[in-house]
């Protein structure tokens, strides 16, 4: 079987197409500016011009496109939007309005008088197929896994980045193991607004798999022949927006917390690390210093510290010697090597022939 594993973050969107029949060390690999890179570099090129800008298509994570909207804005051009477009940058479109973007129907955009059209989307299947055509590559996956951060809607009486965190913690009250961040698009719930915008993105022709992009680069790090050997293991990944750290009994969550990777500094993160190991990490800490959250349930037993993700490098000095997680040879694909180990555990029907395929390497 045939699997499409994206992992979509703030700076790239990795790319996995997985054959179960080949050795993962020769999948098809990619690692490409993400789609909200992609849409800042159009907006830029319109401010450039003085041209005003039309945003339509799906909610998507936001980031350097927003910074690039506001900008846009304060420059004096105008910019019009649909309402899934628009929440991109906030759930709420009273906040998205008062910037000075002009929300306007799928109907409006027509008659609206710019040639800037920019879509909106996390996923765009048919521009890979595209890509991969050009190499010969046959493009037929018979299940997509995708990866995105997203925050939740929030309802407006609450911090954004503190509801996040709690729609986390209840997961994690279900079911205590990193597979509480896997989902089917029937398993999703309504407030993960970006997923669902993935979800209806993809529509049903294929089996949809989504999960936390954390929680997948932490799982597709497992796969790590030195991480897969120990049992106990404290797991960050240090990605170019979030850092989320997983305090792991094999797959058991014993603590994790959340924050934002430019407010961490060496000194920081390693004192951070040492209290989730002692469950010293008080509840408000990481939020009041800017981050999300953070959950202690237990203490760890002398835990392997594990480091990934395209900031991991902060971690690079350090004095708790960090092992740097590299799943079949390649960090970067981590989440979708998570992403791939998720469908698994999702569709027993498929689980022998993808773990047969993921052997630990």
């Amino acid at each position: 079987m045939r699997l499409l594993c994206l992992d979509v973050g703030s700076g790239t969107q990795d790319v996995l197409l997985l054959d179960t029949k080949q050795s993962v060390e020769n999948a098809v690999q990619m690692v490409l500016p993400s789609p909200t890179v992609l849409v800042a570099q159009k907006i830029k090129a319109a401010t450039a011009r003085g041209d005003p800008i039309i945003l339509v298509g799906e909610t998507m994570g936001g980031g350097p496109s927003t910074h690039a909207l506001k900008r846009h804005l304060e420059a004096g051009f105008k910019v019009y939007a649909t309402p899934e477009a628009a929440r991109s940058f906030s759930d709420y479109l009273e906040m998205v309005a008062s910037w000075g973007v002009e929300l306007v129907s799928s109907d409006e955009v027509a008659s609206l008088e710019t040639n800037t059209l920019i879509r909106m989307e996390d996923i765009n299947l048919q521009v890979i197929e595209r890509a991969l055509s050009s190499w010969g590559i046959r493009f037929a996956p018979d299940v997509v896994s995708v990866a995105v951060l997203d925050h939740g809607a929030a309802p407006p009486s609450e911090s954004q980045r503190l509801f996040r965190f709690r729609q986390l913690e209840h997961l994690l009250e279900q079911r205590s193991t990193l597979e509480s961040f896997i989902f089917t698009p029937a398993e999703l719930p309504d407030y993960f607004t970006r997923m669902q915008a993935v979800a209806r993105s993809l529509g049903k022709e294929v089996p949809l798999v989504l999960m936390d992009t954390g929680a997948s680069a932490v799982l597709g790090a497992s796969l790590d022949r030195i991480v897969a050997s120990h049992r106990h293991r404290l797991t960050v990944n240090l990605g170019n927006s979030h850092t989320l750290a997983f305090l792991l009994d094999d797959s058991r969550v014993l603590g994790l917390f959340e924050h934002h990777t430019s407010r961490l500094s060496l000194a920081k993160l390693e004192e951070l690390l040492k209290k989730l190991v002692s469950a010293g990490l008080e509840p408000r800490e990481v939020w009041e210093d800017g981050g999300h959250g953070s959950l202690s349930l237990e203490t760890g037993k002398n835990p392997f510290l594990v480091a990934t993700g395209p900031q991991r490098s902060l971690l690079g000095s350090s004095n708790l010697s960090p092992y740097f997680a590299v799943p079949f040879g390649n960090m970067m694909l981590a989440g979708c090597f998570g992403l791939a180990k998720a469908v698994a555990i999702r569709y027993p029907e498929w689980r022998d022939e993808i773990e047969g395929a993921l052997i630990v390497g």
